[in-house]
């Protein structure tokens, strides 16, 4: 469990996790927030620190591209990008998982355009929810560094083999300074491994095709083979998660359970927030409220079984979600936890709030107000509007 302890940013830290993953291609287009980490790449490689292929592209289309080409040979290869600059690769978002290649992309959380904004939510992953990518996200920068270490690990995984976004809050993490404490490196190179890809289009002794046109007659078990690499990502998470703990003493799983024991309001969330919603459950602990939190780690694909498993006891929930649907009548958290919890024949009362767009701040206070409006739903015996936002104008 040897560490060293440092002060750095969000990106940063995802920048020293390369370095130390020291990859075989990093094809990059600029944009902000994430601009840093391949900013903080470039310097490693030209100073020697990596013999990695650092490509600089015409654009973030073009920066998947070449990932893809560079996994398909065989490579392992990631890119970084936020907002419009995924929104930019959609397309070749679905060509590398439905090639399964275990590509990495450092995502950094940023609002969709338009209106222009800068800063911070989901619309972007979520948007490329159903592209066929794994999805993890961090709440703050150890967890960002932390779950880079392990992406390569469950991607590459021969029961996976799909693509992987480890996604953080653009400037909340991105930006800000965090204490964190980093890994040897050869500790990194040696719990991530060397990658050894069975089929490849550098192998001379297999000829193959990547990416080729599929009739009618096969497309659909293509879908079905992706799907079933899907199958297996949870149980993947779990035992590569067990050998991190094992190198670094951090303990990770398909989400956080928070002062759950016996709470009977709970809520259930993505991302930084998720820090300042654990302060409000410990004041509202200090008053004796049953409060508690879900924070979701793992978000694609989704553990539905296991959130309404630790759901199961709780009388009413509030799920948050960064992004909107335009459903009218919520975000995809919502719509996935929602989905869970009728499986689970869950007898909770349940209402879904859109927060925090383009950045919009959340206060402890906020969330203690949404404690508060829990109580108020378990008291009324009814949900009321199930499809709400918070901290808004109107």
């Amino acid at each position: 469990m040897a560490g060293k302890r440092d002060r750095l940013s969000g990106n940063e830290a995802i920048a020293i996790a390369l370095r130390q993953i020291n990859p075989d291609v990093f094809p990059a287009f600029p944009i902000t927030p994430s601009t840093e980490i391949p900013q903080y790449f470039a310097s490693f490689v030209a100073n020697g620190q990596v013999d990695t292929e650092f490509i600089p592209v015409e654009s973030e289309h073009s920066s998947m591209s070449a990932a893809i080409g560079a996994s398909a040979a065989g490579a392992r290869s990631l890119t970084a990008t936020s907002s419009c600059g995924l929104a930019y690769m959609w397309e070749e978002l679905y060509i590398s998982a439905s090639n399964r290649l275990p590509l990495a992309l450092a995502l950094v959380n940023r609002a969709l355009s338009g209106p222009i904004n800068i800063n911070c939510d989901h619309s972007d992953s979520m948007g490329a929810r159903d592209a066929g990518w794994i999805q993890i996200y961090a709440e703050n920068n150890q967890e960002a560094y932390d779950n880079m270490v392990q992406a390569f690990r469950i991607s590459e995984h021969k029961d996976v083999r799909l693509p992987i976004m480890i996604c953080q809050d653009g400037f909340i993490t991105s930006h800000a300074v965090e204490n964190i404490e980093l890994l040897e490196d050869a500790d990194v190179k040696n719990f991530v491994g060397e990658y050894e890809p069975e089929d490849y289009l550098l192998n001379p002794e297999c000829p193959m095709a990547v990416g080729p046109y599929s009739i009618t007659d096969y497309y659909m078990e293509a879908k079905r083979n992706q799907a079933e690499g899907t199958r297996n990502v949870s149980r993947v998470v779990k035992e590569v998660a067990e050998d991190f703990e094992k190198l670094s003493g951090r303990k990770y799983g398909l989400f956080e359970e928070y002062r759950m024991e016996d709470a009977e309001r709970a809520v259930v969330i993505i991302g930084s927030a998720a820090g300042t919603t654990k302060d409000a459950v410990d004041r509202l602990r200090e008053q004796g409220e049953k409060v508690g939190l879900i924070k979701i780690r793992l978000f694609r694909p989704f553990p539905a079984d296991e959130i309404a498993e630790a759901l199961k006891n709780v009388k009413a929930i509030a799920i948050m979600d960064r992004a909107e649907s335009y459903t009218n009548h919520g975000g995809p958290l919502g719509a996935d936890v929602m989905s869970a919890l009728f499986r689970a024949r869950s007898q909770a009362l349940a209402i879904n709030y859109v927060y925090g767009l383009g950045g919009r701040d959340v206060r402890v206070e906020d969330m203690e107000n949404v404690y508060e409006t829990l109580k108020q739903v378990i008291a009324d015996g009814d949900a009321g509007e199930m499809y709400r936002y918070m901290g808004i104008r109107e």
